[in-house]
């Protein structure tokens, strides 16, 4: 198994085991109440009991049960991968012939059979690198690195930001010579199921939550669409608000089939929905949605 990390390859067993989360301090309330709610809540223990990474892969599940979304053989993308336990779930419905990459900007051991790239999404550089890590994989080309970002990029709010990396510009001359702008091999896309669970820290403030929520799923909509067979498959978290609707609605004009999905693994006082996106149009492109907004 491989890992990508900045400009250089790495196995994932010389990754430290990573726990994607908050450290709390053992005497405080909040971590004794966070406590109590993990033993009680039944998904938890179950994830426990099937060595499963966290009880998120149930929200997929059930999703793929409902919908039937993965099958033996497809390449599939997961954005935000860490902790791991959607890309368990890609790997284990696509069988052995199939294909998994998961992309977080948080360094993360990957589950057995996943093939993971640090970077932050949100730049520019890294989606390039990942269609071009994409395109060389499948032309069975060795791969030494991807992109040129070092791997100690911090989270922070400008990282966060979307409308500030719309716009950025890297010309640094140091690009792949083999790098494919558009991540296909010969114009044809390459990837049959994309996965997005990223969602940033929740502040507080219901509005810029939801903003910052839906730039990180226009931002997966745009790179599926760049990357997704005709016919292929694009699952989004989102922080519900006023802005969905828009966002559903550029969905519709890409995809066949559109739902809104909140499965039973999602707690009830969360905000948090999924849109399940089937059958990608092979006529709509990113420049139909977004214009020149995302012509990278």
């Amino acid at each position: 198994m491989e890992c990508y990390c900045g400009l250089r390859a790495f196995s994932s067993s010389s990754i430290r085991p990573f726990c994607h989360g908050i450290i709390r301090c053992a005497s405080s309330g909040s971590s004794e109440r966070w406590t109590r709610r993990q033993q009680k809540d039944p998904y938890s223990r179950e994830a426990t009991l099937r060595n499963l990474k966290s009880r998120a892969a149930f929200k997929l599940l059930e999703i793929d049960h409902n919908h039937h979304i993965f099958h033996q053989g497809q390449t599939v993308v997961d954005l935000g991968f860490a902790p791991g336990s959607w890309t368990q779930v890609a790997v284990d419905r696509t069988g052995g012939n199939g294909r998994t990459v998961g992309i977080d900007i948080l360094p993360c051991a990957p589950p057995q059979g996943v093939t993971a790239i640090q970077g932050n999404f949100l730049h520019i550089e890294t989606q390039r690198a990942i269609k071009a890590f994409l395109s060389e994989d499948f032309l069975e080309c060795p791969v030494d690195h991807v992109g040129h970002r070092a791997a100690t990029d911090k989270v922070g709010d400008d990282d966060l930001e979307l409308s500030a990396c719309r716009h950025e510009i890297m010309n640094d001359g140091k690009r792949s010579a083999n790098t494919n702008p558009i991540g296909q091999i010969s114009g044809v896309p390459v990837v049959d199921v994309v996965l997005s669970d990223m969602m940033a820290n929740t502040s507080g403030n219901s509005f810029r939550d939801h903003t910052l929520s839906m730039d990180l799923c226009n931002s997966a909509l745009a790179f599926a669409l760049d990357t997704l067979k005709a016919g292929g498959h694009f699952i989004c978290k989102f922080y519900s608000g006023a802005e969905d609707v828009d966002l559903e609605r550029r969905l519709r004009k890409a995809f066949d089939v559109v739902r809104r999905e909140k499965p039973r693994a999602s707690r009830r006082e969360s905000r948090e929905q999924y849109f399940v996106s089937k059958s990608r149009k092979k006529s709509v492109t990113k420049q139909d949605l977004y214009g020149k907004l995302y012509d990278y």
